[in-house]
């Protein structure tokens, strides 16, 4: 008998059977993404009645508190979630110290507050650290050109409080410091903020691909260096590893790799590994290019979109902070009503 007639081989096995028709691919289908995976980051501006496009971002715009609030709703009726809230701070309100992210009538906490009493049935997600905040655009204290570790994190536990106390559901420090999850864990227990969910950006990467999200909250131009002093080196994987098996060890709830496309590789070995929710951060500067290729009539958007998003699911992401959020919510909403 000739090898090939034996089962499991061709032209016994024909894999391509289960790829013939819509409803065999939908059968076969090893993962499924879902709006319920989708988290929309959206930036704040002060004012009201203000809507400010973000010129290296198209299709994302910064939002007054009022208007965001409209936002947020419709984002809540396409079925997403949760919101992550990033401020674009004011000028004149940034400091070498950082102080005014915990001033408890921030820009941050005024649009928690509102999302909570409009939306009250969407998640809100807040960013724990300092660049928007500081003068120089570095996420913790300085001492000349060194990065402070130990004094950044009392200021970072202040921060999360305060955004705890305005209604926050989701406390997601981003700034990479050393022990800050078991500060901000331990403080926000001590509050009375049991509750509050604890996100940690764990495997946060020195990357490249943060350029519009910079200009979107207005750091990128103060940022004096650079921040591989804390963020990781985008070489290691086994360290991100130890980023996080330290972090969930310190408290967290779940755990974030940021970029997301370059790092499935980590996004893959993190949740084998931990079996914990592992969310994935499509940054701003993969959202950019996606959107400049698509411009240009190189790529199609919706169906780039789509795949990069299914890949992260592919790789074992609970959840994907995506600016296409919308338009993935939308495209799936057409599809399931089919």
């Amino acid at each position: 008998m000739s090898p090939a007639a034996f089962p499991g081989r061709f032209p016994t096995t024909r894999l391509r059977r289960l790829r013939q028709a819509p409803w065999l691919r939908r059968l076969a289908a090893e993962t499924a993404l879902t709006v319920d995976q989708l988290i929309w980051p959206c930036f704040i501006l002060p004012g009201e009645k203000a809507r400010e496009p973000v010129a290296s971002m198209p299709g994302v715009a910064r939002y007054s508190v009022d208007l965001l609030v409209d936002q947020v709703r419709e984002a809540a009726d396409l079925g997403i979630p949760a919101v992550a809230l990033f401020p674009a701070t004011e000028a004149d309100r940034r400091t070498p110290d950082g102080r005014e992210a915990t001033n408890p009538d921030n820009l941050m906490c005024r649009a928690i507050r509102a999302v909570k009493a409009a939306v009250p049935e969407i998640g809100i997600i807040g960013d724990v650290a300092l660049d928007p905040y500081t003068t120089h655009g570095h996420d913790g204290l300085m001492d000349g050109d060194t990065i402070l570790n130990d004094e950044t994190l009392k200021v970072l536990v202040r921060q999360a409080l305060v955004m705890a106390e305005a209604g926050l559901d989701v406390v997601a420090p981003s700034d990479m410091m050393d022990g800050r999850i078991g500060a901000i864990r331990t403080a926000l227990d001590g509050a009375g903020h049991r509750g509050v969910v604890l996100l940690s950006y764990a495997a946060k990467y020195a990357s490249a691909y943060y350029g519009p999200f910079r200009d979107a909250v207005g750091s990128g131009a103060r940022l004096k260096g650079d921040k591989r002093t804390y963020q990781m080196n985008p070489a290691n994987s086994d360290e991100a590893l130890r980023e996080i098996e330290l972090d969930l060890a310190e408290g967290a709830d779940m755990v974030m790799v940021k970029p997301g496309l370059p790092y499935l590789d980590v996004i893959r070995r993190a949740r084998e590994t931990f079996g914990v929710p592992v969310l994935a951060y499509q940054v701003s500067g993969e959202y950019a290019a996606l959107r400049a290729a698509s411009d240009n009539g190189w790529l199609s958007y919706d169906a780039v979109m789509m795949e990069t998003l299914s890949a992260f699911r592919r790789a074992g992401c609970s959840g994907i902070l995506t600016y296409a959020a919308k338009d993935a919510a939308r495209i799936l909403a057409g599809s399931s009503s089919g």
